[in-house]
């Protein structure tokens, strides 16, 4: 075939993006495990980030069970399906199920002989998910550590939920109000001194701060009746 050709310079670059595809099929393939598991490290480390253990991915693994000693998932109406492993509820997936047929993953600690609660959340930001994760006290009411992220907020904005200036305000803050669930709002301007169920919001990032406002109140709600009831 002539190498100058028309036909030949589209055959070799159909072969050549036949190759360079496979190549790259094969190279994800070869790290598809690899990425599971620092997937499940991420999540382990984050869920001990709201307990205070502070440890590198890797150290995670070996610590994760030193605190959680239960992993439940939690029907609407509070009970536990045994059935189904709660660590490997994906939210992004679950949240699009209707209510009744979610499962609601629960993690439950043990720090300085104190109980904790774990709840995964997500919900949606300005521009894509945002995510993370809340400990509750023993009196699952008020907040001991919160740990939150994104996909793609805007930097400087809405991104500024993963810093600890914005995260650490929920601690102590409450998500029962005389038995009543209020939730914790992010309050845009400031949340008033003394209100133990705001904090404040991002300055520039409106939509994003409402975006957790909604998702705390979305998720928080969903573990009322398994709280009511242990």
């Amino acid at each position: 075939m002539n190498k100058n050709s028309n036909a030949y310079t589209f055959i070799f670059a159909i072969v050549l993006v036949v190759l360079v595809a496979t190549i790259l099929a094969f190279a994800s393939e070869g790290t598809k495990e690899k990425r599971a598991n620092n997937i499940k490290l991420e999540k382990m480390q984050n869920i001990l980030a709201t307990l205070g253990v502070n440890v590198s991915r890797e150290e995670a693994g070996k610590q994760y069970h030193n605190y959680v000693k239960q992993e439940l998932a939690l029907k609407e109406d509070g009970s536990i399906d045994k059935n189904t492993k709660a660590f490997d509820i994906d939210l992004k997936n679950e949240i699009k199920k209707p209510v009744s047929e979610q499962r609601f993953p629960l993690y439950v600690a043990e720090k300085d002989s104190k109980k904790f609660y774990v709840v995964p959340l997500y919900g949606a930001g300005l521009w894509d998910a945002i995510w993370g994760y809340m400990s509750l006290k023993d009196d699952k009411n008020t907040i001991f550590g919160m740990s939150f992220d994104h996909k793609g907020e805007t930097p400087g904005l809405g991104a500024e939920i993963n810093q600890s200036w914005f995260e650490d305000q929920f601690i102590g803050k409450q998500i029962m109000d005389n038995s009543k669930f209020v939730s914790v709002k992010v309050i845009k301007g400031g949340a008033p001194q003394g209100d133990t169920h705001g904090v404040d919001a991002i300055s520039g990032g409106t939509l994003t701060s409402n975006g957790v406002t909604n998702m705390l109140q979305e998720r928080l709600q969903r573990y009322l009746a398994y709280f009511k009831n242990n």
